[in-house]
């Protein structure tokens, strides 16, 4: 199957990832100006991961990856939701795109935040010269919690809590805090409740949320 020199193109099957290594390799650092990406993927690891797009991601592996690395995987992420066998990735033009320069050399910023994916375990080495990357991305590791803030670290244990509930309230607390945030924009209970429909909730507790978001106006009796 052909390739392309763009970011985004489907790939052919490739050799198995090499499992032998007992500590994350780096990623190729050829001089190629491609990097073929492939999924990940953890049967063990996934049914617990979010998406690399998620507030989770961002609230709590940000302070842990740096801006850049999770600029960098949530765009590998976007390719891989378009090509989900694998693609292409032009590493120059996603440089540029992610603010880091031209340079391509060992310690570029570019490269640097390329490393870290596989230092941090979200990404391994795959095949010849390619790199599989987590598309699911795991809870953030006890033994990195304690570089968050004190308030990131509790809003975290708060978290682990929450996943520990039956999926029911699980998900009426996520439509309560999407909904209070609506609310707070300036939308009206109607246009919430639309919105958590659109976002795939149960009617029910779509209408549940919006309305605690938005109590009705009680008019004084006079």
């Amino acid at each position: 199957m052909a390739t392309s020199t763009i970011p985004l193109s489907p790939i052919g099957a490739e050799p198995p990832i090499d499992r032998t290594s007992s500590r994350p390799p780096r990623p190729p650092l050829g001089a190629s100006d491609l990097l073929r990406v492939v999924p990940w993927a953890d049967p063990i690891a996934d049914p617990h991961g979010v998406h690399p797009c998620s507030r989770y991601v961002e609230l709590y592996w940000l302070g842990i990856l740096g801006p850049s690395t999770t600029w960098l995987l949530r765009r590998v992420s976007y390719g891989l939701e378009i090509s989900s066998d694998g693609f292409d990735l032009h590493l120059a033009e996603t440089a540029r795109s992610l603010g880091l320069g031209d340079r391509m050399g060992k310690n570029s910023p570019f490269r640097r935040a390329l490393a870290r994916l596989s230092t941090f375990e979200l990404a391994r080495s795959h095949g010849t010269g390619g790199l599989a990357v987590r598309t699911r991305i795991p809870p953030l590791p006890l033994r990195h919690l304690h570089r968050l803030p004190e308030s990131l670290q509790q809003s975290h244990r708060g978290w682990l809590a929450e996943q520990r509930l039956p999926e029911a309230e699980q998900m009426r607390r996520r439509a309560a805090r999407l909904a209070a945030g609506l609310a707070a924009s300036g939308l009206e209970r109607e246009e919430i409740e639309r919105r958590l429909g659109g976002w795939q909730f149960h009617p029910a507790v779509a209408f549940q949320a919006a309305k605690d978001a938005v109590p009705p106006v009680v008019t004084p009796v006079d």
